[in-house]
């Protein structure tokens, strides 16, 4: 596994700090709901309101009230806490290779790894936006049909491989690029 500059690695630092409190809000808001509900959205709003505060986000991207029908409490929580991919101008093609590869790679870097980082790996490749986020934000020629399955003429299903989704967007260009004078 490549290590890639820490403009690109998900800030697990960050969302760990984060992480406690975020959950903690989430799980209480719930229970508030259970007991007296919330039919005006006062503590929703109240939720959103903290969250924001605490991360800069957006919340109306996140639901906050049905999580149960989602990923559950702890991975919208560090959804949440994990600060959003960055708009880069310099981004090399060995570096989109990377995130490609772990975003179409199912492999635990270590299975006994406990810590934070250890526990939400595979979800930041697998069910976290943040990569797919990251493409959107930093490439032209994201298209979500590059990571779905297809049918060939034959009826043959297929997949690109992680060299023909890395060459489709490379070829897409960044949307944002360094002027050098």
């Amino acid at each position: 596994m490549m290590k890639l500059r820490d403009e690109i690695e998900p800030d697990f630092e960050i969302a760990e700090k984060r992480y406690p409190e975020v959950l903690k809000l989430i799980l209480e808001y719930t229970e508030h709901c259970d007991e007296h509900g919330d039919e005006d959205s006062v503590e929703y709003k109240k939720l959103e309101d903290k969250l924001h505060f605490m991360t800069g986000k957006e919340m109306s991207r996140f639901n906050l009230w049905e999580w149960w029908e989602g990923d559950g409490a702890e991975h919208l929580s560090f959804d949440i806490s994990l600060p959003d991919p960055q708009m880069l101008t310099d981004i090399t093609k060995d570096e989109l290779s990377e995130i490609i590869r772990r975003m179409n790679t199912f492999e635990i870097p270590d299975p006994d790894d406990e810590s934070f980082k250890g526990i939400f790996y595979n979800y930041i490749c697998f069910g976290s936006d943040y990569f797919t986020d990251f493409l959107k934000l930093n490439f032209k020629g994201y298209d979500i049909k590059l990571f779905q399955a297809h049918k060939d003429k034959d009826g043959n299903y297929y997949e690109y491989s992680q060299e023909e989704i890395t060459d489709a967007l490379w070829k897409g260009g960044l949307k944002h690029s360094i002027v050098k004078k």
